[in-house]
């Protein structure tokens, strides 16, 4: 492959601003960066979270329901949402958009995991950026844990990407919580068998999203079964795609 691949998942706390709605100022960044890093010949396929939170916000509910209909229903009212706005940002930038909406049992299929990764492959060829999300719909595995981190992970895989992204609103891991200890430092780098991850990896997450770092770095796990080295970076941090893009140290680069 001649071009470089990236998976690029950008976690729900960041596309909604904290469940104020999609946070389309920060979208359009992300979608500018992206932009650029098509320009320097990358590929990308964007897993993006985000469908429950607006889906939320667009039926005035408050408060995260615990029941999965009613979360289910969120998200297929949230993704309209989501998808205008992708559409509408990328169209900005002269790029197509496709959707994809998968589930694990797709991926777990052969026949039908060969059948994405064709696609994926085509849309990609024609220059396209596909938007990935769980099938909210008919399955609950990322809904329920994980906030598309595993979907992510799996798509990176699937499509053999070069190096998967994972944006969310932590600086990436730490070496202890830094929501609670001020001292937390920053990891930058470390290598997916080295046992200070599982140590500093906590399970708990925000409101929103289902993904703590736990779920993030599982994720990286997943990734390193096929040689893919992922960073956990701020999506918050200004330019951050088009910095990881220049080689910068930001965030965490897990090493498989």
């Amino acid at each position: 492959m001649n071009k470089d691949r990236w998976v690029i998942k950008i976690g729900s706390a960041l596309l909604t601003n904290d469940g104020k709605g999609l946070d389309k100022t920060a979208i359009g960044q992300w979608v500018a960066q992206i932009s650029e890093l098509k320009q320097q010949q990358i590929e990308v396929v964007l897993v993006s979270s985000g469908a429950i939170a607006e889906g939320m916000q667009r039926l005035g509910w408050k408060t995260r329901p615990e029941n999965i209909h009613q979360l289910q229903a969120a998200a297929a009212v949230g993704q309209m949402g989501l998808v205008q706005t992708y559409e509408s940002l990328f169209a900005k930038q002269g790029i197509h958009t496709a959707q994809v909406l998968l589930t694990h049992d797709n991926l777990a299929n052969t026949e039908q995991s060969n059948n994405i990764s064709a696609t994926l492959d085509a849309l990609l060829a024609l220059g396209t950026v596909p938007i990935v999300n769980e099938n909210d719909t008919v399955a609950i595995e990322e809904i329920k844990f994980g906030d598309n981190d595993t979907l992510a992970a799996l798509v990176a895989n699937l499509v053999g990407a070069t190096q998967l992204i994972i944006l969310t609103d932590q600086g990436g891991v730490y070496d202890a919580d830094p929501r609670h200890n001020p001292d937390a430092k920053l990891i930058n780098k470390i290598y997916m068998n080295d046992e200070k991850l599982k140590k500093v990896a906590s399970r708990a997450g925000g409101s929103l999203g289902s993904g703590g770092m736990y779920t993030k770095v599982l994720a990286a796990k997943t990734a390193a079964k096929t040689n893919i080295n992922t960073t956990i970076a701020s999506g918050k941090t200004s330019n951050i795609l088009t910095r990881l893009q220049a080689g910068e140290s930001v965030g965490t680069l897990i090493h498989c």
